[in-house]
C-alpha cells in the first residue's frame, strides 16, 4: 500500500520525484563512501601498526647502541680518573717525602745550633767569671791610684806653689784663648769662602740683571728755568705793583725769581708738582699774551687738571711697564707724582722703574716671587711723592700709604727695609734693597754736592778712628770703602775680624749713604834693622 502511495505521488508530482531521486542517490553515495573509508582506515591501521613495530625495533636497537656507548664512555672516564688520581697521589707522596727531608735537615741544623749555643753559654759564663775577677782587681787598682793621685797632687801643689783650682783656672784661660783664636780663624776662613762664593754668584746675577735692564740716566734739578721771548715780558709777568707775579705765586705755591738773567724766569720750590704747574702755566700765559690775575688763576686751575691727568697716566704707565697690576687707583696717582720728583738729581719714577726691573730679574734668577719683588721695587720710594706735604721720612710715609691701601705684608717689608732701617723678612726685600743700591750708584745716576761728599768721607774716617787700637783710617773709592790700619801690638788677627764687624755695625747705625761701604781692616808687623 505504501508503494502504491509512492507511485501515486511520483505520478502526481514530477518535481518531488526528482528530489526523492537525488536524496536516494546521495544516501547511496554516503554509504559507498563509508564503506571505502572503513576499508582505507583498516589499511592505515595495519600500516601504522607495522610502522610502530619498525620504530619500536629501531628504538630498541638505538637504545642498545647508546647503552653500549655509554658503558664504554663510563669505563674510559673511570680509567682516566683513576690515572689522574694515581698521578696526583704520586706527586703528593713525592712532595711529602721532600718536606720530610727538609724537616729532617732543619732538625739536624737545630740540633747543631743547640750544641753550639750550649758551648757559647759555657764560654760566656767562663768569660763572665774572668771579668768579675778582673773588675775586682781593677777596683783595687783604682783605690791604689786614687791614693797615689792625692799624694801626687799634693806634691805638685807644693812644688808649683798653687792649688789645683788655680791651675785649672790658668789652663782654662789658655784653652779659651786658644779656642778663640781657632774659632776666629775658622770663622774668617768660612766667611771668606762664603763671601767669595756669594760675591761670585751675586756678581753674576747682578751683572745679568744690569745687562738686561739698561736704563738711560738723566739728572734733574730742584729749580726750573722758563725761557721767555724777550726781557719786556718780565715787566708784564710782574704786573702793576707786582699783582701778576703775586697772583701766580699764590696760585702755584712756587717762588718766581725774575732777575737780570736775560730771557729767563726761574721757578724755585721743593714741591716738584707745584713747580711743574708753575712752569706750564707760565708757558701758556706767555703764549696767550693775556697776563692778568683772573687769567692767571684760570690758567693755573686748567694746568692743574691737565697735570692730574698726566700724573695718573704716568702712574698707570709705570704699573703697565713693570707688569704690576691690581694697584689701588689712589696709589697709582701718588706713584705718578714721582715723575716730577728727584733725588740727588735722579728722577725718582725712573729710579723706581729701574729698581722694579732689577729686583724682578734677580728674583727670576733666584726662583723667588717675581711679582712681590717688582711690586716692592716700584713702590719702595712711594713716600717721596708726599714727603713735601706730610711730616716724616719717606720710608715711614711709604709704609703708611702701603698699609692704608692694603698692600701685601712682604711689599710693606720691602718698603720699610730698603735702607736697612728694618730687618728684611723675605728674600724679595733683600733684592729690592740691592736693586735700590745698584740704581743709586750707577755712573751718572746721582750727583752729590762737594760739601756733603767731603763731610761724609770725614765722618767715615772719624768713626773708624774712634775705636781702640786703630792707628789711621782712610775713606777711599768715593766713600765706598774705608781702610783701617790698626796697631799690631794691641790688635791681633782674631781681634781684627771682630773690629771690622764692629766698625761696619757702627757705620750702619750712624751714617746715611747710598749703596754699601766696605770695611777693610789692615794689620801688619814690620821689623826694621840697619846695617852699619
Amino acid at each position: 500500500m505504501l508503494q502504491n502511495a509512492t507511485f501515486l505521488l511520483l505520478a502526481m508530482h514530477p518535481a518531488v520525484s526528482a528530489i526523492i531521486g537525488g536524496v536516494v542517490g546521495l544516501a547511496i553515495g554516503i554509504v559507498v563512501f563509508l564503506i571505502i573509508s572503513n576499508i582505507s582506515r583498516k589499511n592505515k591501521i595495519s600500516s601504522t601498526e607495522r610502522l610502530v613495530a619498525e620504530m619500536k625495533a629501531n628504538a630498541e636497537n638505538e637504545a642498545r647502541a647508546i647503552k653500549k656507548d655509554a658503558i664504554v664512555e663510563v669505563k674510559e672516564q673511570e680509567l682516566r680518573l683513576r690515572n689522574e688520581f694515581e698521578k696526583e697521589t704520586r706527586e703528593k707522596r713525592a712532595e711529602l717525602q721532600k718536606m720530610e727531608q727538609r724537616l729532617n735537615q732543619k732538625d739536624e741544623i737545630l740540633n747543631k745550633k743547640d750544641a753550639t749555643l750550649l758551648k757559647r753559654t759555657e764560654e760566656v759564663e767562663a768569660l763572665s767569671r774572668s771579668l768579675e775577677k778582673k773588675q775586682a782587681e781593677a777596683d783595687e787598682l783604682i783605690v791604689k791610684l786614687e791614693t797615689q793621685h792625692e799624694v801626687f797632687v799634693q806634691e805638685l801643689e807644693r812644688v808649683a806653689q798653687m792649688t789645683q783650682e788655680e791651675a785649672k783656672s790658668i789652663i782654662m784661660e789658655d784653652v779659651k784663648e786658644e779656642a778663640r783664636r781657632e774659632v776666629a780663624g775658622f770663622v774668617r776662613n768660612a766667611e771668606q769662602q762664603a763671601k767669595d762664593e756669594a760675591d761670585k754668584k751675586a756678581k753674576e746675577i747682578i751683572s745679568l740683571a744690569i745687562q738686561r735692564c739698561a736704563v738711560d740716566q738723566s739728572n734733574e734739578l730742584t729749580v726750573t728755568s722758563i725761557s721767555i721771548p724777550n726781557d719786556d715780558m718780565k715787566a708784564r709777568l710782574i704786573g702793576r705793583e707786582g699783582r701778576n707775579i703775586t697772583a701766580l705765586e699764590n696760585a702755584t705755591g712756587i717762588r718766581l725769581i725774575i732777575d737780570d738773567t736775560p730771557e729767563v724766569v726761574v721757578a724755585s720750590g721743593f714741591d716738584p708738582v707745584r713747580r711743574e704747574v708753575a712752569r706750564r702755566s707760565l708757558e701758556k700765559l706767555i703764549a696767550d699774551g693775556r697776563i692778568q690775575p683772573t687769567r692767571i688763576e684760570e690758567t693755573v686751575e686748567k694746568v692743574k687738571k691737565e697735570l692730574d691727568s698726566i700724573i695718573k697716566e704716568a702712574g698707570e704707565s709705570a704699573t703697565f711697564e713693570t707688569g704690576v697690576y691690581n694697584v689701588h687707583p689712589e696709589l697709582v696717582k701718588i706713584l705718578g707724582k714721582l715723575k716730577f720728583r728727584t733725588s740727588y738729581g735722579q728722577n725718582v719714577l725712573k729710579h723706581s722703574l729701574e729698581v722694579a726691573r732689577l729686583a724682578g730679574l734677580m728674583a727670576q734668577e733666584l726662583g723667588v716671587d717675581i711679582n712681590v719683588a717688582k711690586r716692592g721695587g716700584l713702590l719702595h720710594d712711594i713716600g717721596k711723592a708726599v714727603d713735601f706735604e706730610n711730616e716724616g721720612t719717606h720710608i715711614a710715609l711709604g709704609v703708611e700709604l702701603a698699609k692704608k691701601f692694603k698692600e701685601n705684608k712682604f711689599v710693606i717689608n720691602c718698603i720699610e727695609s730698603h735702607h736697612g732701617d728694618v730687618e728684611p723678612k723675605c728674600i724679595e726685600a733683600v733684592l729690592v734693597q740691592a736693586a735700590d743700591a745698584i740704581s743709586g750708584v750707577r755712573p751718572g745716576a746721582r750727583k752729590e754736592i762737594e760739601s756733603s761728599y767731603v763731610k761724609r768721607l770725614e765722618q767715615l774716617e772719624e768713626l773708624a778712628t774712634d775705636f781702640k787700637g786703630v792707628e789711621k783710617a782712610y775713606a777711599i773709592q768715593a766713600g765706598r770703602e774705608v781702610r783701617v790700619i790698626v796697631k799690631p801690638e794691641q790688635i791681633d788677627d782674631s781681634q781684627a775680624l771682630f773690629l771690622a764687624k764692629d766698625i761696619a755695625k757702627k757705620i750702619e747705625e750712624t751714617l746715611e749713604y747710598p749703596g754699601q761701604i766696605k770695611v777693610n781692616v789692615i794689620r801688619e808687623s814690620r821689623s826694621v834693622e840697619y846695617a852699619k
